[in-house]
This record gives structure tokens, C-alpha cells and sequence, in this order.
């Protein structure tokens, strides 16, 4: 078999410039577009076009409302090299495991969706966001999304969050930034005599928990509102009338400015009964890439976002009138953290 590459070129290969990083960087390139076609291949219904079984180019277009058939069938063909979808040309297209696998899971789903979306888009647009451009609206704008990927974190989070509840034996709990309600629907299964709250002020992420909890049969224990904390816990009306013994506050901190956050903490304490307990998740800034990055994309955001130090964290709940514990990361070295703080006044 003849040589495919000759020993004079791979020499000339090598000493014209830093290899190690040219092959780097070019396999981080081709990462970068599986990632890409991917969410794609979610973004356009292709994938879900197929979950019923398989289907034509032309199937696809109609299902799809697809005008341009020569296009579709080149994207069809990458999908396919990237072993989403399965077929030839001029016959039928099936997803494989893999595209099965991106349809049934809705984690794996929006993962497709964020990474290739906000995730990557920051960097895309950080050029011009550098320069005086607006800044961005992910937040605001994809709030379910974040609500799904953030579910990964869920395993790791619940088994402590179930057995705070169990132990401090929670009757009145209360989700804030409640998502798609996971937690919140774990708390009633581990205190089945409690009744819950949950509240969001994104209306398609507490669409979510209200689902979860019908999904679960819960419903009949929770109420879910649309509300922002803040405006909330000075009315103190409806189902927030009453103090609770049990609150969660998840992945909401690094939303709001530093200077407010202690404000935030003090209207958290005071919907607790004195005694009641605070469990307290949040991504902490630490030198690791995806803490660096995540930073990066809060302060990129409308709202002057950053993600909180954990000094400074612990100083803020002392000065709203908790006694916090140690932060106990989810995994070592993990910029994850979950603390609980009991309500001393």
C-alpha cells in the first residue's frame, strides 16, 4: 500500500509551526461543529421529524416546510457523518441511537440547544459587546432553556436538599427561582405532610413546575406564582402569608446585582419562621474554566450579573440574619456549592 503522506512532508509539517496546537485546534474545531450541527439538527425539527420513523428527503421537506430539497439533502448527508441520522441518498433517513437518544432525553436536547446557542454565542458577539454593543439578554430570553440544562445538577443537589427537609421535618416549604419545579417536587415527596410554594418570574419556567407537579400528583399540595421574589415578599399575601420553616433559594443569587443581594437575603428571611432554615445552591466564582466562563456570560448580561464570592456570600446571609454553614461543593473541586443557614432572629 503506498504511503499516503511522505516523510518530507510530515518533517515540513512539523517544523513549520507549533503541531501539538495545530492539532488541537483543529480537533477542537471539529467538536465545535458536531456541537453545532447538532443543535441544528434540534433548531430546524429534522430530528423530531424523523421520531415518528423513517422518511424521504422528501418527506422531510413537507414535514419541515422546507422550499430548498438540495440544501436539506447536504445537511441531511452531515447529520448523517456525524451519526444522528442513518440512510442514502435517494431512499430513507432514520435517526440512529445517538438521534434517538437527543429526542427522548430533554437534557441531552438542551444541551444541544444552550451550548451552541448562548453558550458559544457570547463569544461569537463579545467582539462587538466589547466595543459598546448592547448588552445581551439570554437571561431574559431563554429562561426555560436554562431551566432544562440546569436539571443536569439535579441527582447531585436533591439527595441533600431530601434529607435537609426530612431532618429539619419541613411542613411549610417554599422554592424561590422554583424552575421547572424538580425540587420543589422532592421536598413534598420527602415531607409528605408539608405544603409547598413555588415562585418564578419567567412564566414559561413556572409553566414548567406547574407540569412537574401535575406530572407528579403534587399539584394538590403546591401553588406555583408568577412573581419576582422582591415584590413578592412585601406583599405578603396569598400563599406567602404564612411563614415557612423550609425555602430553597437555587441558582438565583448570581441573578441579582451584589450590592442588592443582601436585600434579597433579608426578604428571604423574613417569609422563614425564626428557627427556619435556608438550603442555599449556587455556582461560586473559582478558577476553573466553566466558573470563569459563566461569570463572563452573567456580566455580559442585562442587570449587572456576576457570579458571588464566597466570603462575601457568607458575610451577606450573617448580615441578613442567618447563622450559615460551611458551602459543601457538589463534587471536588466543583465550582457548585450548597449551604444551609438557619433564620437566628
Amino acid at each position: 500500500m503506498p504511503r499516503m503522506i511522505s516523510t518530507r512532508a510530515l518533517w515540513t509539517l512539523a517544523r513549520a509551526g507549533n503541531l501539538r496546537a495545530r492539532v488541537r485546534a483543529n480537533r477542537e474545531g471539529v467538536t465545535a461543529i458536531r456541537l453545532h450541527l447538532a443543535g441544528a439538527a434540534v433548531d430546524t425539527g429534522l430530528l423530531d421529524s424523523l421520531a415518528a420513523g423513517p422518511a424521504t428527503v422528501g418527506d422531510l421537506a413537507r414535514r419541515m416546510a422546507v422550499e430548498d430539497e438540495v440544501l436539506l439533502t447536504a445537511f441531511v448527508r452531515v447529520v448523517a457523518s456525524a451519526g444522528l441520522v442513518r440512510g442514502q441518498d435517494g431512499g430513507s433517513w432514520e435517526l440512529t441511537a445517538h438521534g434517538r437518544a437527543v429526542v427522548d432525553d430533554d437534557l441531552v436536547r438542551a444541551a444541544y440547544q444552550a451550548f451552541p446557542g448562548f453558550h458559544t454565542g457570547l463569544y461569537r458577539d463579545l467582539r462587538k459587546q466589547l466595543a459598546g454593543g448592547p448588552p445581551r439578554r439570554d437571561v431574559v430570553e431563554q429562561g426555560a432553556l436554562i431551566a432544562r440544562i440546569s436539571a443536569g445538577f439535579q441527582p447531585f443537589v436533591l439527595g441533600r436538599l431530601t434529607g435537609s427537609v426530612a431532618e429539619h421535618r419541613a411542613r411549610r416549604v417554599l422554592d424561590i427561582g422554583c424552575g421547572a419545579g424538580l425540587q420543589l417536587a422532592a421536598m413534598l415527596e420527602a415531607a409528605p405532610e408539608a405544603v409547598g410554594v413555588g415562585i418564578d418570574a419567567d412564566a414559561d419556567t413556572a409553566a414548567l413546575a406547574e407540569q412537574t407537579l401535575r406530572d407528579r400528583k403534587l399539584d394538590g399540595r403546591a401553588a406555583v406564582l408568577r412573581a419576582d421574589l422582591r415584590e413578592a415578599a412585601q406583599e405578603r399575601s396569598g400563599p406567602l402569608a404564612e411563614p415557612f420553616d423550609f425555602v430553597v433559594l437555587a441558582n438565583v443569587v448570581y441573578y441579582v446585582p451584589a450590592d442588592e443581594r443582601g436585600t434579597l437575603l433579608r426578604d428571604v428571611a423574613s417569609l422563614l419562621a425564626p428557627g427556619g432554615m435556608l438550603f442555599l445552591v449556587t455556582s461560586v466564582a473559582a478558577p476553573q474554566l466553566f466558573s470563569r466562563h459563566f461569570d463572563l456570560l452573567l456580566r455580559a448580561q442585562e442587570g449587572r450579573m456576576e457570579l458571588p464570592d464566597t466570603g462575601e456570600l457568607l458575610a451577606q446571609l450573617a448580615g441578613a440574619g442567618f447563622d450559615p454553614a460551611q458551602p459543601r461543593p457538589l463534587a471536588p473541586g466543583a465550582p457548585v456549592v450548597t449551604l444551609t443557614a438557619v433564620r437566628t432572629g
